[in-house]
Parts: C-alpha cells; sequence; structure tokens
C-alpha cells in the first residue's frame, strides 16, 4: 500500500513555515490516526504501522518542523510545543475538511454529499505523544483515542540530559551502510530490530546522498527544545532541573489512553505508570522486554497492541 505526500503552512512567531505529512489509506474514510514521531526523528518511522492501520482506516503521518521534509525554522527558539501544537491544529483541520464525493442521480435532492472522518486517534512516541497529550487536554479536542508510546506525566532529568546528547552538530556520513551502522548504535534502545527496519531507518534518516554527504533529517537548532525556554504549553515552564512535569495536563484527559512503554525506558519509568493509572483508572498498558525508549513500532507484537486499541 503506497501513501501521498501532502503539506501545509503554518505559522510560528518567527513566521510561516510549511510543515510536511504523508498520508496512507482512503481519504474518504470516517477513521483519521494522526502518528508523530519523537525528538528527531521523522515520519517514516511509522511506514509498518501505517501499512498495516491503512487497510481499516486513514493514517496521517506529520513531520514536526525542522524534522524529516518539513521546513527548518529561521528562528531556533521557535523549536516549542507551542508551534507543535499549532501545526497539529493546522494539519486536523486540513484532514477534517468535508470532502465532496458525487453520486449519479440524486440524494435527498442533492446531487453531492460530504464525508469527513467521525474519529481521530493519535499515535505518539516520546515528543509526539507529549504533543498528543497536549491536544487531547484542550476543550473541544477532537481525539478520540490516545497512543503514547513511551511516554507519559513526567519525564526525569536524567532521562532528558541523554536525550539531548543525540541532537546537534552536522554529521555527516559516507555511506548508507554508515549511517545504519551508527544508528544501531544511537538506537539500541528501540530494541531488537530485523535487519530490514535498520535499513529502513537508516535510508530516512539522512538527505543527500552523493559522496560524503548523507546528512541527518533534522535542524541540530531542535536542540533549543531541551534548554528549558519558557513555554506557553507548560504552565511553569519545563523545569529542565527536575525534569518536565506534565501531570496537572494528565489529569485534564478524559478519552481512552493506550500507553506502550518499553521495560527498560529510563524515559517512562514504571513508577510514573503506576502513578498514572492512579489518576486514569482505566488506562490501557502495554510493556514489551528487552527495549529501552523507545518501541519501534514496526514488529508484530507493537503493531498488533496498536491496532487493537485502535481498530478492534
Amino acid at each position: 500500500m503506497n501513501f501521498l505526500r501532502g503539506s501545509l503552512l503554518s505559522l510560528a512567531p518567527g513566521g510561516f513555515h510549511r510543515v510536511a505529512y504523508f498520508d496512507w489509506g482512503s481519504p474518504a474514510s470516517d477513521h483519521v490516526v494522526v502518528c508523530v514521531h519523537g525528538l528527531a526523528r521523522n515520519s517514516r518511522d511509522f511506514d509498518f504501522l501505517a501499512r498495516e492501520l491503512a487497510r481499516r482506516c486513514r493514517v496521517v503521518c506529520m513531520d514536526v518542523a525542522g524534522r524529516g521534509e518539513s521546513e527548518w525554522l529561521a528562528d531556533k527558539g521557535d523549536y516549542r510545543f507551542s508551534t507543535y501544537l499549532a501545526d497539529a491544529a493546522s494539519l486536523m483541520a486540513r484532514i477534517t475538511t468535508p470532502l465532496a464525493v458525487p453520486f449519479f442521480g440524486t440524494f435527498r435532492g442533492r446531487r453531492n454529499a460530504t464525508l469527513g472522518p467521525g474519529r481521530i486517534d493519535w499515535v505518539g512516541t516520546s515528543m509526539g505523544g507529549l504533543i498528543g497529550m497536549l491536544l487531547a487536554a484542550k476543550p473541544g479536542s477532537p481525539i478520540r483515542r490516545l497512543v503514547l508510546n513511551d511516554v507519559g506525566a513526567f519525564i526525569p532529568w536524567s532521562a532528558l540530559f541523554r536525550l539531548k546528547g543525540y541532537v546537534g552538530g552536522d554529521r555527516s556520513f559516507s555511506s548508507i551502510a554508515e549511517v545504519e551502522a551508527y544508528l544501531r548504535e544511537a538506537c539500541a534502545q528501540f530494541g531488537p530490530l530485523a535487519d530490514e527496519h535498520w535499513r529502513h531507518l537508516a535510508e530516512h534518516s539522512v538527505q543527500g546522498g552523493s559522496g560524503d554527504d548523507y546528512r541527518l533529517r533534522y535542524d541540530p537548532g531542535i536542540g533549543e527544545t531541551l534548554r528549558g525556554h519558557a513555554d506557553p504549553e507548560f504552565p511553569l515552564g519545563p523545569n529542565i532541573f527536575a525534569g518536565i512535569d506534565l501531570w496537572s495536563i494528565w489529569s485534564e484527559i478524559r478519552c481512552p489512553v493506550l500507553v506502550l512503554r518499553g521495560a527498560e525506558s529510563d524515559v517512562l519509568r514504571a513508577a510514573t505508570v503506576t502513578e498514572m493509572r492512579e489518576v486514569k483508572p482505566d488506562l490501557e498498558v502495554v510493556e514489551f522486554a528487552g527495549v529501552g525508549h523507545a518501541p519501534a513500532l514496526m514488529s508484530g507484537e507493537q503493531i498488533e497492541a496498536v491496532r487493537r486499541f485502535l481498530l478492534a
């Protein structure tokens, strides 16, 4: 099953920027699943999941600003959650625009009917999960079901410090094989992946391709996200010395939630999941052995957990 490329213009304080997305499945489906990646990743991480879900619904995978095929921001201070939420809202407005469908003859006196998604679900890995939480907590949120992939209501400073270490610089590679070797080490916490999965990640994690100019497909300036700058989406701002505390946001989420956790994750601690369940007793949790941060959502077991929650 193939996808269509799409893009839209969104607005940050520093100006307009283009946001890219990949659209799988039927555009007339009344069920849309939005997938959003982690800090320095991109939408192609979801290809295996999207291909499976698209048999039953429409799947839209967004490249967050500064990643993948989305435009890099001129003002690096705009890499913040308020920008990401505005981009996501623009995307949801795009995919919920009614689709005119022609009919032969008449339908209650009309020659056209409109179809639009009756359900919008969200699958977010790490940063993408935080964006989903913030959206789901908003009054009138269109999110029906929320999947949080190895992220929750609290992220400790030690984990943030480790993640920040992977972002920045202008690393180049001489071949896809060299990219793959780098990712196998840098992303070892994804857990045991098949060779085809590592190759897929390598091919879609870089841009370029002549000589030694393969470069990672993200703006090194996104490191600003973890420097504790003020962000209106965090009531007190992310206190970088304590971690990111979203308990007040978590208490406002009313939709069903599935949490996926790598059993060895330092980003989503088991104790945090226990506390999240105390606030939301109907929380569903699936844990994967031998995985850290974050499950890649490429194996049959991980895909089935998401499919069951969203499509059963």
